[in-house]
């Protein structure tokens, strides 16, 4: 029989393993690709699209934060980074559909992510599901009274 103990912090299982491998994996590609390309338009074409350009660069940096706090089960900053890129693609995705004037050039997260098969937009709400499901305290098994004692 396993009980949980009183005033112990809740349980949970760290954000990097099982199939939180795969989202780090995925949040680690896109990491690299989205800071590549941010880095590569602010050195060679910032002047075109500074507010472009300078958007791709930070959603690079906030993939990068994302996955090593998912990876290193950073929780807190997990939520900070997914929140952010969240609210970032949906802004951004927003603005770039409706005001095409300060976006001439494409970032991660234009058109909700159009040009990276729409994982910009899905990956926040997988990765923010992913934390909450992970969060939770794994499932204590008390018998009900009266039954016989676990051989175990």
């Amino acid at each position: 029989m396993t009980t949980a103990t009183s005033g112990a912090a809740p349980a949970h299982r760290p954000t990097g393993t099982g199939g939180g491998r795969m989202l780090v994996a995925v949040y680690g590609v896109l990491a690299l690709a989205a800071t590549a390309r941010g880095l590569y338009q602010v050195g060679t074409k910032l002047d075109e699209a500074p507010v472009a350009y300078g958007l791709s660069l930070m959603a690079g940096i906030v993939y990068l934060v994302a996955t090593y706090a998912l990876a290193r089960d950073r929780r807190s900053l997990a939520w900070v980074t997914v929140g952010f890129e969240l609210v970032g693609v949906l802004v951004v995705g927003t603005l770039s559909m409706v005001d095409v004037g300060d976006f001439p050039d494409e970032t991660v997260w234009s058109q909700l992510g159009a040009g990276y098969g729409y994982v910009p937009l899905v990956l926040p709400f997988v990765g923010l599901w992913w934390l909450r499901r992970t969060g939770r305290a794994p499932a204590v098994d008390i018998p009900p009274p009266g039954a016989p004692p676990a051989v175990g």
